[in-house]
């Protein structure tokens, strides 16, 4: 009989989807105890370490930083130091004896430990980042971070992923054996399903961008395409949720960050909701609009072609494309009858495959027959 535990380590509480894991994990295996282990809690509680990582940091990032090419809390997370701290903390204080297996979400350290079997979700992977034409390759951590991140999967006995294209790139840029990555997708972090919006809400000309970084979340193209659209639908509205940009363009409410439970009345109250992103290693709003059962206008890149159908359940653009972005604004505010088989559609597709249960579903699926494989 196995030990019936299992160590589920995590960088931070945030983003949501790290304790929507730990929960989804802890059903799952519901006779299994799930210990969680905090790294950002362990990490802060080591002052020794705060301190001598401080000085990590400035010597494999000072002159990217004082450059402003990077942020000095990004670096912070991406030090040799650090990831070896955290390498040799677990190796220390986490008793292999105790646990079935291990499971770290996210890909900045090695939480693996030699013997027990270990399992990685991620959403993706740094050298994915080289998919996105907007992407300035300047922006590229050192070979040696890369070294570093390889080790992660290198460890792994499987590595389960949101989406197809970082399943591509763990194979061609990471090298790793296809039959080890497995695309589980991912859930929605703000429960949106018990919306009950009217029945005029596909006539009423809401647009609706939900993200915290505008200029990477295509804000200023949705913007000059909403301008755009104006001349045809004065009466339209674009709401925009977690930034606040300066904007002087009328029908524009910028309500800057709210709290994920307020999130729900916005995506009530919205008919289209467009988020042109140039960049995404996936994109959880668009699962909550599309759990709202809103019709969708996203980009193609990254994840978002997976569960955004073009023409099926919204449309796809390219990234910066304003009169692209402004045609498919017009094409769903001309018919709201397609706007509401879109939402229909994008519910459905929710409903099916993208929330917490089937990503935990497959979670056991493929654990346990890499367990009788492995161990039988």
């Amino acid at each position: 009989m196995p030990p019936q535990k299992i160590a589920y380590f995590m960088p931070k509480n945030w983003p949501l989807a790290n304790v929507k894991v730990s929960e989804a994990l802890k059903n799952q295996f519901s006779d299994c105890q799930l210990d969680i282990f905090n790294l950002e809690t362990i990490i802060s509680k080591r002052f020794d370490v705060l301190v001598l990582n401080t000085f990590a940091t400035i010597i494999y990032y000072g002159k990217d930083i004082l450059k402003k090419k990077r942020g000095f809390k990004d670096c912070f997370w991406r030090t040799p130091y650090l990831y070896n701290f955290v390498k040799k903390w677990i190796g220390k204080n986490v008793d292999k004896n105790r646990y079935w297996f291990t499971f770290q979400i996210q890909s900045l350290f090695d939480c693996s430990i030699e013997g027990v079997p270990h399992f990685v979700y991620t959403d993706h992977t740094h050298l994915a980042n080289l998919y996105y034409e907007s992407f300035n390759k300047e922006k590229l951590y050192p070979e040696f971070w890369v070294d570093l991140e390889k080790r992660i999967y290198n460890h792994a006995s499987l590595i389960f992923v949101r989406s197809t294209n970082i399943k591509r790139s763990l194979e061609d840029q990471y090298g790793q054996p296809k039959q080890k990555v497995t695309c589980v997708f991912a859930g929605s972090n703000v429960e949106t399903k018990q919306i009950k919006a009217s029945e005029d809400r596909f006539h009423r000309q809401n647009i609706l961008f939900v993200g915290i970084d505008w200029e990477r979340k295509g804000g200023p193209a949705l913007l000059s395409a909403f301008e755009k659209i104006q001349i045809d639908f004065p009466h339209s509205t674009l709401t925009i949720v977690g930034c606040k940009p300066d904007t002087q363009i009328p029908n524009v409410n910028a309500m800057g960050r709210i709290p994920p439970d307020d999130l729900r009345e916005y995506y009530k109250n919205a008919s289209i909701f467009c988020l042109p992103t140039r960049e995404e290693p996936f994109g959880i709003a668009f699962l909550e609009a599309m759990q709202a059962g809103l019709p969708i206008i996203g980009t193609n890149v990254g994840a978002i072609p997976d569960f955004v159908q073009n023409g099926w359940n919204g449309w796809l653009v390219e990234p910066d494309e304003v009169n692209e972005l402004a045609s498919a604004l017009l094409k769903l505010l001309e018919n709201p009858e397609q706007c509401k088989t879109f939402g229909a559609r994008s519910l459905q597709s929710v409903q099916e495959r993208y929330n917490w249960q089937a990503v935990a579903n497959k979670f056991q699926e493929n654990i346990l027959n890499y367990m009788k494989s492995t161990y039988n």
